[in-house]
């Protein structure tokens, strides 16, 4: 059974994927101090709980975007499960697909594995948006190539700014605001309102844009935490993929193997 580790800025997601089911996943928070000893205690408890023993595990791959997390992962995957892990876009586990941008080696490597797997799942032209630290539009073409795409602020990461910028604003949950109106009659109204739709708002706009450059019909797939919360006030996707840097981390074991 593959172990395939996707290292974000916010969390780290362990998943055991066998003939490209995922089997069971679990989160973290991530830290880089975190040691490879902490995360087998964690991680040991968790393959228990849901059946699974250290030896279930054969193969392993990590996905990061923190280059300092990576170390500990690898011992983690050597020590504890006696595979050594493969990095996604190094060595025998290059993309393959191509990254038709300026600076290949600077996009990020969920980003490039959302692309791969959305074109394994879906055909023609595609925007990938994934609901992360960062909200990422990914453009890739009908013939899989990686063309670029959008980085803006996580609604968490917005929501954390303007708190704490502005000392009278309190914390609130992300959620749909209650009701029709975009008009709120309180505080907390107003800023459920404007994080929420202004975000709906960012998503289609920045969407309708790119589909008028594109100039060929898109499908929209979206993934990420919050992945599902937007759908449900938005039809601008096409289709929700919660696990699509997961599945892409499958995907490029499967070749690569």
């Amino acid at each position: 059974m593959l172990l395939a580790i996707d290292a974000g800025n916010t969390n780290v997601v362990f998943a055991l994927v066998k003939d490209g089911e995922i089997r069971a996943r679990w989160r973290i928070a991530t830290d880089p101090r975190r040691t490879a000893d902490e995360y087998a205690v964690w991680l040991h408890q968790l393959l228990q709980l849901e059946g699974y023993d250290s030896t279930d595990v054969t193969d392993a791959i990590i996905g990061t975007v923190v280059p300092k997390a990576l170390h500990n992962l690898k011992v983690l995957a050597s020590k504890y499960f006696g595979v050594e892990a493969t990095v996604a876009g190094e060595g025998a586990a290059e993309w393959g697909m191509e990254l038709d941008v300026v600076e290949p080696r600077t996009v990020g490597a969920d980003r490039v594995l959302d692309a791969m797997a959305a074109h394994s799942l879906h055909s023609g032209d595609l925007i990938v948006i994934d609901f992360g630290t960062a909200t990422t539009f990914d453009v890739v073409d009908y013939s899989g190539a990686y063309k670029g795409g959008i980085i803006a602020p996580g609604i968490n990461l917005s929501l954390e700014a303007l708190v704490t910028a502005a000392a009278k604003l309190p914390r609130i949950a992300i959620e749909a605001p209650g009701g029709d109106s975009v008009i709120g009659r309180t505080t907390e109204e107003q800023m459920h309102i404007g994080i929420f739709w202004g975000y709906v708002a960012m998503i289609e706009g920045l969407v309708a844009r790119m589909r008028a450059e594109i100039g060929r019909p898109v499908k929209v797939i979206s993934t990420g935490g919050l992945a599902i919360l937007f759908n449900e006030h938005t039809a601008i996707f096409d289709a929700v993929e919660p696990d699509l840097t997961i599945q892409g981390l499958a995907l490029l074991h499967d070749r690569i193997k």
